[in-house]
């Protein structure tokens, strides 16, 4: 199953990235993620760098092109519904897109997992997260 969310900031695509870039830094999101921990010593630029996010959400980061402006993240372990005993092959991918006429950027920000559970049950988990912490982010511009 998966979910989709999306959004577009006002601000050009370099500020955006340069805030969403550090897998280890999510102050642009301080209403919804209260805690960042860093697991291991690799930089928050660094394919496999781990992060442990609100004591709970614990990801990877297998992913990362600053060309393409796209990260990618696992989600190893969480609460229910996205424990390891729930989800199997969380993935999430961010994409940053220029707007150009508008100088503004569109992020799309999809995620997709195996379950045997009722995947309605983790979308709707999971959406209000994601749009909570993209309505964080446009405040910050």
């Amino acid at each position: 199953m998966a979910c989709f969310n999306s959004i577009v900031i006002n601000a050009p695509i370099d500020e955006v990235w340069a805030k969403m870039k550090d897998f280890h830094d999510f102050s642009w999101a301080p209403n919804v993620i209260t805690k960042c921990e860093i697991v291991g010593d690799k930089k928050g630029t660094e394919i496999g760098a781990k992060r442990i996010l609100n004591d709970v959400f614990h990801e990877t980061l297998t992913g990362l092109d600053s060309s393409e402006h796209h990260f990618q993240y696992s989600i190893d372990d969480g609460p229910s519904p996205v424990s390891k005993n729930d989800v199997k092959n969380y993935r999430s991918d961010v994409y940053l897109i220029p707007v150009t006429s508008e100088n503004k950027t569109f992020i799309k920000w999809a995620s997709s997992w195996e379950s045997a559970l009722n995947n309605e049950e983790t979308t709707d988990f999971c959406n209000p997260i994601y749009a909570a912490v993209l309505n964080d982010l446009a405040k910050q511009f």
